[in-house]
């Protein structure tokens, strides 16, 4: 069995992918600072967000996933990759509030792929990925996502090792 073909399906579909990938690990590495939410109670009485969704976090995620796509030469569909994920990422925030989870509590599914699913809704203005890139990065992307998330723990930049 050649397994060149699957390789190549893969690397591409996470090449098409990777602004938003660097866009939700830049705020590990250079967030912190003040809340987005500036500390905000929803009408259900929880925070809005969280005190882990900061300015800095934001600016970081869509600067490092506008470097990637511009290493990729795609600096308008790669900044919509970019603003897509944090933009997921908060959305994914918004909703672990709702349902009472502190920050930094595993909500699988919700953490691996929220980000995607706003950089592929947020770049579906400009591109859509092929059906095969779309399954190759829902089924990658959970364990890339919790295999640098392991690392970024290990490393002390994260508190959780999810």
């Amino acid at each position: 069995m050649n397994l060149e073909p699957f390789i190549y399906e893969i690397w591409d579909s996470v090449y098409y992918i990777l602004p938003s990938y660097a866009a939700n690990a830049a705020p590990v590495i250079f967030g912190g600072g003040r809340p987005i939410d500036a500390g905000r109670i929803f009408r259900d009485g929880r925070p809005l967000l969280g005190p882990r969704k900061t300015y800095k976090g934001l600016v970081s995620g869509l600067l490092a996933g506008e470097l990637v796509a511009l290493a990729q030469r795609r600096p308008i569909e790669g900044f919509l990759l970019s603003l897509g994920a944090v933009l997921g990422d908060l959305v994914g925030s918004f909703i672990k509030r709702r349902l009472g989870w502190s920050p930094g509590a595993p909500l699988p599914i919700i953490d691996q792929l929220d980000f995607v699913a706003g950089a592929l809704l947020m770049a579906s203005f400009v591109s859509t990925p092929t059906t095969r890139q779309l399954i190759w990065i829902l089924l990658v992307t959970p364990p890339i996502h919790l295999l640098t998330n392991f690392i970024a723990y290990l490393l002390k930049l994260k508190k959780e090792p999810w």
